[in-house]
């Protein structure tokens, strides 16, 4: 059974990919606290992800203005691609 998160989680993700230009800062938090936990910063203009391999550990997403930075947008689509992959 999917879980209706999970569905609008897969709504998001489409979203991001079809525009990464367009990704509110909130939608991309919630997508990342799905698939990446709770940020290990919150309190600033950034929040860090801590992600399961070695190298780069870590997402990182900036609100601005209310949006999601674009280059970001594809970071996060990059490492979901990735923690799917190991599984």
């Amino acid at each position: 059974m999917i879980s209706s998160s999970m569905t609008k989680t897969s709504a998001l993700l489409k979203t991001f990919r079809d525009n990464p230009k367009g990704v509110r800062f909130k939608d991309l938090a919630r997508v990342c606290e799905e698939y990446f936990g709770v940020p290990r910063q919150k309190r600033t203009s950034h929040r860090v992800y801590r992600t399961p391999w070695t190298g780069d550990p870590r997402v990182n997403i900036q609100n601005a203005k209310g949006m999601a930075k674009p280059y970001q947008v594809r970071q996060v689509l990059k490492a979901i691609e990735k923690l799917e992959s190991e599984k």
